[in-house]
């Protein structure tokens, strides 16, 4: 019987791991990049201008307040089994995932400083080139949910903004860098494709949006090489998610003035 080769078994481990990587991308954020590239698509080739379409943020799944909290609460929960599976497959490749990750109460001060310097450095300027990008006409208009709906209405908002903080940043940087650099690939190749890959699932508000969260993930990215941690990421993005999801419709409400464009 012919034995197979340490060449073969680093071959069929890599298939394996691009296998693993395809499916865990296409059941949690590559399958909303392709949704988002299909719904630009479908945004440019229509016949009013970009910048004059709109899409919503967080919107109502029911005119029912029982059904839209229980449809609400059921896709923030399901959306976090993607992560699950994430951590489940590190794991069992014999790696304490939350510990590979950084994902773990080790440093909690330093942590979330951290988060608040990466909310200063990306929140602010992502504000900015919002509002830049609707000036251009390469953004649609966000249009949040409502805060005042329910009672619950803020804090779903707050839970969905955690749901994305940690999807994306143990999806796309904790998991998919641990097995990118498992396949060889270099660092800034990593990060470029996170990078992109981060910008892709949010095309459906435009071509803006997609820049700033390219730029997002490249410094997002360059922090976790640097940090080894993704629980700064986290508190980052679930900060900044919260300003979009609560700070933005209370002041659309609040200040609709400022919110038109001339």
């Amino acid at each position: 019987m012919e034995r197979s080769s340490p060449a073969d078994w680093r071959a069929v481990r890599r298939r394996r791991l691009a296998a693993e990587i395809v499916i865990v991308l296409g059941l949690s954020l590559g399958a909303s990049a392709v949704y988002s590239i299909v719904s630009l698509v479908a945004k440019l080739t229509a016949n009013t201008s970009l910048a004059s379409q709109s899409t919503s943020l967080n919107g109502a799944l029911s005119t029912r307040e029982w059904l839209d909290f229980t449809y609400q609460f059921l896709a923030i929960v399901f959306d976090l089994a993607p992560v699950a599976l994430a951590f489940y497959l590190l794991a069992i490749s014999g790696v304490n995932p939350f510990r590979k990750v950084g994902f773990d109460l080790r440093s909690p001060a330093r942590d979330a400083a951290r988060g608040m310097l990466l909310v200063l450095v990306i929140g602010v300027p992502g504000i900015a080139l919002y509002f830049i990008g609707r000036a251009a006409g390469i953004t649609v208009n966000v249009v949040p949910a409502p805060i005042d709906a329910y009672w619950w209405t803020v804090p779903m908002l707050v839970a969905s903004a955690l749901r994305a903080a940690l999807t994306e940043e143990l999806i796309v940087v904790g998991y998919l860098f641990t097995r990118l650099r498992q396949l060889g690939w270099g660092r800034w190749q990593i990060i470029a494709a996170a990078a992109v890959l981060r910008g892709s699932y949010h095309l459906y508000q435009g071509i803006g949006p997609f820049l700033g969260n390219v730029v997002m993930g490249v410094v997002f990215g360059w922090c976790y090489t640097r940090w080894g941690r993704t629980m700064p990421l986290v508190i980052a993005h679930w900060i900044i998610d919260i300003a979009s999801f609560v700070g933005y419709a209370w002041a659309v409400a609040t200040f609709p003035e400022l919110f038109r464009l001339p």
